[in-house]
């Protein structure tokens, strides 16, 4: 399972996002196993990256992407999070905020994270620092949750 969470521009987010859905597809038809989270994103991370090559037979770019990406799943490695910047750059967190409100929620983020924190107060402690740095009041049309966890067999 893979989520992703986006800022910035929705029509490029869309373009990394199909463009990991196909990688993830190709990886299982070819290999019959799920990619890591850390090879989608590095796959995403590639096609951001392509911006500026010199190769105008790959249908080269004319701007950079305008978007940062939260990719957030479970796999053989556990619970893992990784932030791509709108470079292309990306690197692993245990908690991240992206975002017009994400100087003031990462740090809260580092003031309340602890990496033996429950589902329950993880729930908690983000909707709380949503409250804290939306301008608009929370509800069901600009905050969703959801869960991503892995169950034991």
């Amino acid at each position: 399972m893979l989520a992703c969470a986006v800022s910035g521009l929705v029509a490029d987010a869309r373009t990394l996002i199909e463009r990991a859905r196909t990688e993830a597809a190709h990886h299982w038809f070819v290999y019959n196993e799920k990619m890591t989270i850390e090879d989608v994103t590095k796959a995403v991370s590639n096609l951001a990256l392509a911006f500026g090559d010199d190769d105008m037979e790959s249908g080269a770019m004319s701007r950079p992407f305008g978007v940062a990406l939260l990719f957030a799943g479970v796999d053989e490695r556990g619970p893992q999070l990784y932030h791509m910047d709108p470079s292309g750059t990306y690197i692993r967190y245990e908690a991240k905020a992206i975002g017009s409100g994400s100087e003031g929620a990462q740090q809260a983020l580092q003031e309340i994270y602890h990496k033996n924190m429950t589902l329950h107060e993880g729930c908690k402690h983000a909707l709380s620092i949503l409250k804290q740095v939306m301008e608009e009041k929370l509800d069901s049309t600009n905050v969703e949750k959801s869960v991503n966890m892995q169950l034991s067999n």
